[in-house]
């Protein structure tokens, strides 16, 4: 691989996850980004509770994010080499981490709805 170019990207992706998983993933995570601008827009606000409570569930995110590629990629911890693997073993944890927050304050943004503001700290 001599350029990595987004195509490339977009290739690997589909061989490690397979094109239906890699693209649902994708349709995914743009549905949920659309819901959570949806939500801000709509409250014109954050509500304090439900985004410390999404916050509460991002090592469970990270956990979840980490153990899902170690699945799709048949490795182990053991496999990591060097600091490039620990990197990106990091990066996969803080962007679970994230995503699983924005999951979860948006589903509680919807399933609550605009009105309720009693809940906030």
């Amino acid at each position: 691989m001599k350029d990595l170019t987004f195509q490339t990207l977009i290739a690997v992706f589909e061989e490690i996850f397979g094109f239906w998983l890699f693209w649902g993933m994708v349709a995914a995570a743009v549905i949920v980004t659309l819901a959570y601008i949806y939500v801000l827009v709509r409250d014109r606000s954050l509500s304090m509770r439900k985004f410390f409570l999404a916050q509460l569930s991002m090592p469970l995110g990270a956990v979840a994010a980490i153990w899902f590629v170690m699945v799709m990629t048949h490795s182990h911890v053991s496999d990591i080499g060097g600091p490039v693997d620990v990197i990106v073993f990091l990066g996969v944890a803080v962007l679970g981490a994230i995503g699983c927050a924005i999951l979860v304050y948006t589903l509680q943004s919807l399933m609550r709805g605009k009105g309720d503001t009693s809940s906030d700290l």
